[in-house]
């Protein structure tokens, strides 16, 4: 069977045409630059550049573990790409130290990814501003935090002690919303009680100690059935919270006097919590904060098994997707099925209905959906109007998850800072890789001659990729090009050289056989790409080995090498191979030329012409 023959012209189109659509891409990537002083330039990192640094401060001296674990968190989320290069550093005994490459547009989103919390939870909605039923006044027959669900409560309606907790309960509400902040209402109405309290009920009311595995006080653990149960009936003490309680403008909950609300976002207990008023893209307020009454967290942040930033089918935006799993036991109540499962008895429960969950992000509520549909896989998406960066950010919050330590937002500092190294390191930098270039491509042409064309061209190639990939990769991934990165993408000339180099030899050892160079770039190129294919996989794992155990400039030195290596096979396999098919087609080539690189004399062959033996002839002069 006759084997098919190269078509090096539809390759070299090919090729180009996928440039073609990289520097498309790249420039779309450049069209939202708004400083008209870096379009079609590469990020720089600290050392070429500078950028921002917010020095965080603990509330309270935290232990050394808690505060190295803070420090590793903020590292990933920073660096949640991998290739920014920021710096997350302790100092002292409080102080945790982020500097951030480049200019930072909105460094209040910054300082905000870098200190949140990142405590998310599931909560069901009880009653809000949208929604008021239920916490206007007095339910009968409510089940309170700790008492039994309300289908038993309902059983025995004419019970004097349910009438007289009842009762106790209402007048203590009535007094917190008219006359103090819900924290003090709580207080009053468990020591103003009057004698006929919950405390002396009859015997058949619960008589067991609440507590965190036995939150009915009857030797039954609290389950996700009570939790949809409660939000349906909320009991007094919470519905009390709910109203002395407000939002302020900016969505934080304050009591009677203005102050911020004294509650603690525990996963144990019923919350009040608010939303972010909405705005227009002016800043102009569009909707106020909405207040919710919350139930006990059905699903916390720490059993999602993932999260990242999407876009939705079919739809515009982006949105956090998560998942979670049930291989994890839940921190409370102990012995629960897993996340997704309490997720899907909410969600048949809810589906169909104007009934709501909440996902509170550090007290903060982000959605209130309604359900139309059973989830039971555990994924899902949490939408709140949110920008790319916005959703990136949540989503690294969440995957890496919550700071041990909280720290004061009175004592935090946002400053710019200068580059760390003087300005004229990068253009020594820059100049070092422009002579080395030059240098190989001397050396190229001066050996190779016709060939060295074919090493100038590839390497020309091999910088334009390369060039519009760290822009690309500066706009998508945070890449930052960095002092030790410029070396990386220096010492890959080295390397897309050296593949030329063994490609070439291969072929002139073919020719020195004495088969013509359309035959030899074949059969040499069987040879060499086995060859350059294990010396650059070895690169490639030494650059994954840097990139995924050290950390800083180290790591950014890792992936400008892995990139240069990728880059060099796709240049060697896409352009240089047909590039050196196509030059076989012509005569001066594979007549071997004195210029092409490829004649006798340059291969080394003997060149020497033969001579005609003379013989001697008898009876006669030679």
């Amino acid at each position: 069977m006759a084997s098919r023959r190269p078509r090096p012209g539809r390759h070299l189109i090919v090729f180009f045409l996928g440039l073609a659509v990289l520097y498309g891409l790249t420039a779309l990537s450049q069209a939202g630059v708004k400083d008209p002083e870096t379009p079609w330039r590469p990020a720089l990192g600290l050392d070429l550049q500078g950028g921002t640094r917010i020095t965080l401060t603990a509330e309270k001296a935290p232990t050394k573990e808690n505060l190295d674990e803070a420090r590793r968190i903020i590292d990933q989320r920073v660096n949640g790409s991998g290739v920014a290069e920021a710096a997350v550093t302790t100092q002292g005994g409080r102080n945790i130290v982020v500097e951030v490459p480049g200019k930072t547009q909105n460094r209040d989103q910054l300082e905000e990814t870098v200190k949140r919390q990142a405590q998310l939870r599931f909560r069901l909605v009880a009653c809000s501003d949208i929604r008021p039923a239920g916490c206007e006044s007095s339910t009968p027959g409510g089940m309170g935090l700790g008492r039994a669900p309300l289908s038993l409560a309902e059983d025995d309606p004419t019970d004097g002690a349910t009438d007289g907790a009842t009762d106790s309960a209402t007048d203590s509400a009535t007094d917190a919303a008219t006359d103090s902040p819900a924290t003090d209402a709580s207080t009053d109405g468990s020591t103003d009680a009057p004698a006929d309290a919950p405390t002396d009920a009859p015997s058949d009311a619960p008589t067991g100690a609440p507590t965190a595995e036995d939150p009915a006080g009857d030797g039954a653990k609290w389950t996700v059935a009570d939790d949809i149960a409660w939000s349906r009936s909320p009991d007094q003490a919470a519905i009390a919270l709910y109203n002395g309680y407000t939002c302020d403008a900016k969505g934080v909950v304050v009591d009677a006097d203005g102050k911020p609300a004294d509650q603690v976002d525990d996963p144990d207990q019923p919350l009040v919590a608010c939303t972010e008023p909405e705005r227009d893209a002016e800043g102009n307020e569009e909707t106020p904060p909405i207040k919710f009454l919350l139930s006990r967290s059905v699903v916390e942040g720490t059993e999602l098994d993932d999260a990242s930033a999407q876009t939705p089918q079919n739809g515009v935006g982006w949105v956090v997707a998560i998942e979670m799993g049930n291989s994890k036991e839940r921190a409370h109540p102990k012995g629960s099925a897993g996340a997704a499962s309490d997720f899907e008895a909410v969600t048949r429960a809810f589906a169909g209905t104007d009934e709501q969950f909440a996902v509170v992000l550090d007290g903060q509520v982000l959605t209130y959906p309604v359900l139309n549909s059973v989830i039971t896989d555990g994924r899902s998406q949490i939408e709140g109007d949110f920008s790319e960066q916005e959703a990136l950010d949540l989503a690294n919050s969440l995957k890496f998850g919550a700071l041990p330590i909280k720290f004061n937002d009175q004592q935090t500092s946002v400053e710019e800072i200068g580059p760390s190294l003087a300005g004229n390191q990068l253009s020594a930098g820059l100049t070092a890789g422009a002579i080395g270039l030059i240098l190989v491509m001397l050396y190229c042409l001066f050996y190779y001659r016709g060939l060295g064309l074919v090493v100038v061209s590839s390497l020309f190639v091999a910088a334009a990729v390369t060039y519009a990939m760290v822009l690309l990769l500066s706009k998508t991934a945070g890449f930052t090009l960095t002092l030790p990165g410029i070396a990386g993408l220096i010492i890959a000339v080295g390397i897309t050289a050296d593949s030329f180099v063994i490609f070439f030899e291969r072929i002139r050892d073919e020719m020195r056989e004495g088969k013509s160079m359309r035959v030899a770039v074949e059969t040499g190129w069987a040879r060499a790409r086995v060859t350059r294919i294990a010396a650059n996989t070895v690169q490639i794992l030494s650059a994954l080995v840097l990139y995924i155990f050290a950390t800083g400039a180290v790591k950014g030195f890792g992936f400008a090498l892995g990139l240069t290596t990728l880059i060099d096979l796709a240049v060697l396999f896409w352009f240089t191979k047909p590039m050196v098919s196509w030059l076989a087609q012509f005569k001066a080539f594979n007549s071997g030329h004195k210029l092409s690189g490829l004649s006798k004399e340059t291969l080394g062959m003997d060149i020497t012409p033969s001579r005609p033996r003379r013989t001697a002839v008898a009876g006669g002069d030679a």
